[in-house]
């Protein structure tokens, strides 16, 4: 990590940072990550200060333009430690600091490979006389109080783990004393409290932070050990209610073990275990998930209602914050409630093949551009299943191999029951008329309908046309990717080489592949 600065922040990081000389930009060494850590000026004339800030601006646009597009560039933002007004109708120095942070937010959306990290948040969790300890200033240049660099870091190290880390697909809630207050078999419908004064605001509140989750891409489930029908009449009843049944993308609602209704839930939404939040506020259920279920995040649940507003911060922050969502992510309860309704509809047909046809399955072969690009890479985190080499590539990554002019495709899927949207990328290289398979993945709501072998289909197809005589391809053995195992020995690639499981295939083509007429293709 390459971190430019005005300042002394060493204290501030960890080891394996190198620094650059205050305010120097001259040079830029290669690194894996950068960092653009600048603060406001200290002092007291304001002509002078505003004259630096709009420097710091100059400088920002230099380095981003020389920083490599496959590097992530984190830019926090500019922040003023020490704000002085002689007159208090003086707001160049503040007009100044927001132009430079609307220069970092354009520059963030011209440029795929920065983020920007608002510090102010850190900064606001103390009084302006914490942020400058005087004696380290004068001492060593230190613009940040020592006193509070230890917070500085884990504040940071969340930052990072919220922007490279995949987030937590799903919620698995409790009802009573999580959604509500009460007992819903004992103080019925007009009993239970989620509106009105407190506890009833509390939870109303939670409620509605919830359901932004699911409006952004959380799936929220229900287990709960209640009777099903006392539920559904409340669902029907209560006018009070933010989440109900439409917000919901699977449900448990019975009296059996928590641990197994959560398994059924994972099983069916076909997604990993390891991808869900328990929410309950029952110590002895959220014991027996952690000792049963060790994969699932079970945070504790605070003991006043008044306080699920501080939790809900904890949740966003920690398991389900991301740096942008794509339109994926916003249709994901629907997509998965049209999940739902295939599974429905394929039990009543005995062929799979009567089945496939029946569903008018529509797929886009797109090439990536820059709509594409950051769900292409947010698949490529997220995907564990059908992935054949579990590749993990950053919007940059996806960016470099762009400009080194290999191939990305994506594909998007729809049927008569709805859109499940981008759900399937391959990133091709190629030397001659040989192409290697980078990556290959589908997400896992769409498979079951021999999609995977259409898009495989579809890409070979494409190969040929460009002159492509021989493929060659990998699988990388996952602890959860064991069903694509023998995925390319399906389609007629032939074993080249195996070791510590690792197979290596090559495939000569050079007759196009048939397509079954059913599914309906489209090529972009």
């Amino acid at each position: 990590m390459f971190i430019f600065r005005n300042y002394t922040i060493e204290n501030l990081f960890d080891e394996n940072v190198r620094f650059s000389g205050y305010g120097d930009i001259s040079e830029i060494p290669q690194s894996d990550v950068y960092v653009w850590f600048y603060n406001a000026p200290i002092g007291t004339d304001h002509t002078s200060i505003v004259d630096e800030i709009t420097g710091i601006g100059d400088k920002l646009k230099i380095a981003a333009a020389k920083i490599p597009s496959s590097s992530p560039f984190y830019i926090l933002t500019l922040e003023n430690l020490f704000p002085t007004h002689i007159s208090l109708a003086d707001n160049s120095v503040a007009d100044a600091i927001t132009q430079v942070n609307l220069t970092a937010y354009d520059l963030g959306t011209t440029h795929s490979n920065i983020r920007i990290i608002d510090f102010s948040e850190f900064l606001q969790q103390y009084k302006p006389q914490e942020w400058i300890n005087w004696k380290f200033y004068f001492l060593s240049q230190m613009v940040i109080n020592p006193s509070i660099a230890g917070e500085f870091k884990n504040w940071w190290q969340k930052k990072l783990s919220a922007l490279t880390t995949p987030r937590k697909k799903c919620l698995v809630l409790d009802l009573d004393n999580t959604l509500w207050s009460g007992v819903l078999g004992e103080d019925g419908i007009a009993g239970i409290k989620m509106s009105g004064d407190y506890p009833g605001n509390a939870f109303a509140y939670f409620q509605k932070s919830l359901l932004t989750l699911a409006h952004n891409g959380v799936i929220l489930t229900v287990c709960s050990k209640n009777n099903e029908e006392d539920v559904k009449e409340l669902w029907d009843k209560n006018p009070f209610l933010n989440i109900g049944p439409k917000d919901i993308a699977a449900y448990r609602i019975n009296w059996n073990n928590k641990a197994d209704n959560i398994r059924e839930i994972a099983q069916e939404l076909n997604i990993g275990m390891d991808s869900m939040v328990f929410i309950d506020d029952n110590p002895t259920e959220r014991e027996l998930i952690r000792k049963e279920l060790p994969m699932v995040t079970v945070p504790e649940f605070p003991k006043r209602p008044y306080d699920l507003m501080k939790f809900y911060k904890i949740l966003l922050d920690s398991y389900f914050q991301t740096y942008r969502l794509t339109n994926e992510d916003k249709h994901k309860t629907e997509q998965y409630k049209a999940n739902a309704l295939r599974a429905t509809e394929k039990s009543r047909f005995t062929d799979l093949t009567d089945f496939i046809k029946n569903l008018d399955i529509r797929i886009d072969f797109l090439k990536a551009d820059e709509f594409t690009v950051p769900r292409i890479a947010q698949m490529t985190q997220k995907t564990n299943q059908f992935n054949l080499t579990t590749h993990r590539y950053s919007e940059a990554d996806i960016n470099a191999f762009l400009e080194h002019k290999d191939s990305v495709y994506c594909i998007s899927v729809s049927d008569k029951f709805g859109d499940s949207g981008i759900t399937g990328a391959a990133i091709i290289t190629r030397c001659g008329e040989i192409a290697e398979i980078d990556t290959f993945l589908l997400s896992c709501r769409i498979l079951g309908k021999n999609i995977e072998i259409v898009f495989i289909k579809i890409l070979l197809n494409m190969l040929i046309k460009d002159g492509v005589k021989e493929v060659t391809a990998k699988y990388i053995p996952t602890s959860k990717n064991r069903q694509v195992v023998t995925f390319y020995d399906s389609i007629g690639f032939r074993l080249s080489d195996e070791k510590d499981g690792v197979k290596e295939y090559q495939l000569t083509i050079n007759t196009p592949f048939t397509i079954p007429e059913y599914y309906t293709i489209s090529l972009k």
